[in-house]
């Protein structure tokens, strides 16, 4: 680049964008390859600017905005779009509902390169239609080619970044309760369910309601099976009671029990499982009384298909806290980032 005097800036190609800030306002007053005029002149110096850079031809280097471009089309994204560049900036929109994911390893590797940055929503993040996932730019004006070489490198090795789509599935609810099997106590968690479910592309079987028996709650559950159940949920008789029977049931099952408890509040007893291909959860009676519990951090990712390791669900203790805020923000907050 070449830095001159705006004065003597007439007729020649900006090679960056020039940012204004005023009244609220945030974007590029000039665009890259806008040609100078006589009647910028003025609105330059109000900028602070007494001085542009013009672009000269350098081998090896490469302008921020081309350097962007490439960073987008070395992490092509499948129900999203870039948009850019803009101030050096390509961003990553959503064009679908679905599951965030990032290579987290690999964007440090990337970011660790040199003038690289690229900022992401956290990984295992819940995502609607029109959200912004990321952006990417290099922090000067101008860079050394190679750099954006080794991450384009990198990028064909493994994939940076992942927007699944949420599955259609199958699901189905048993509540387990002598006391809301017998009438005394009307059932609060089929509501939750039906609530929750209508957020995903859920198709609800149905809710069976079965007393504290282990052979009840194993017929139930055998009788969903039967129908094509994708997803499985348990209510009731999850704590370590001796008599709360619920996860003797879905052992009696044959399932795959990854764990009976998580490091994260409120939703500490939940149980996570497989049969086969259906996953299982055992869902706390927090899930009734709160907004929101680890049931809601389980729930997207069993619709974009990942399954669970005893070794993800460890690392949920690290924000696996929940505030409980006045107003719930989820998951624009804290809890459930692992």
């Amino acid at each position: 680049m070449k830095k001159i005097n705006v004065e003597d800036a007439v007729g020649l190609p900006l090679c960056h964008d020039i940012t204004a800030m005023r009244d609220g306002f945030k974007g590029a007053a000039f665009k890259r390859g806008h040609i100078i005029r006589e009647e910028d002149i003025p609105i330059l110096l109000d900028l602070g600017k007494k001085q542009v850079f013009i672009w000269e031809a350098d081998n090896g280097d490469i302008h921020e905005e081309d350097a962007a471009r490439r960073m987008a089309d070395m992490t092509p994204v499948a129900g999203a779009h870039y948009t850019g560049p803009s101030e050096g900036k390509m961003q990553l929109i959503a064009d679908k509902d679905g599951m965030f994911r990032v290579n987290t390893d690999l964007l440090e590797r990337i970011n660790s390169i040199g003038d690289i940055t690229i900022t992401t929503i956290p990984d295992h993040f819940p995502v609607i239609k029109g959200l912004r996932l990321a952006s990417m730019r290099i922090v000067p004006l101008v860079t050394k080619e190679t750099q954006i070489e080794e991450a384009e490198a990198l990028c064909r090795e493994e994939k940076l970044i992942e927007l699944k789509s949420f599955r259609q599935l199958k699901v189905a609810c048993i509540v387990t309760g002598s006391e809301i099997y017998s009438g005394r106590i009307k059932d609060k968690f089929e509501p939750v369910v039906r609530e929750k479910m209508s957020h995903y592309p859920a198709e609800v079987l149905g809710v069976t309601i079965c007393d504290d028996d282990v052979n009840m709650i194993a017929d139930a559950a055998k009788a969903f099976l039967a129908q094509g159940a994708d997803l499985l949920l348990f209510t009731g008789g999850m704590s370590v009671d001796p008599d709360d029977v619920t996860p003797s049931a879905i052992r009696t099952l044959g399932a795959d029990i990854v764990t009976h408890g998580v490091p994260s509040q409120p939703g500490n007893m939940t149980l996570v499982a497989y049969l086969g291909e259906t996953a299982i959860l055992g869902v706390p009676g927090a899930a009734i009384s709160l907004p929101t519990t680890i049931f809601d951090v389980l729930l997207p990712q069993i619709f974009s298909g990942d399954r669970f390791t005893r070794e993800e669900l460890i690392r949920l203790g690290d924000g696996g806290l929940c505030l409980q805020c006045s107003v719930c923000h989820y998951p624009v907050c804290t809890f459930g980032r692992y």
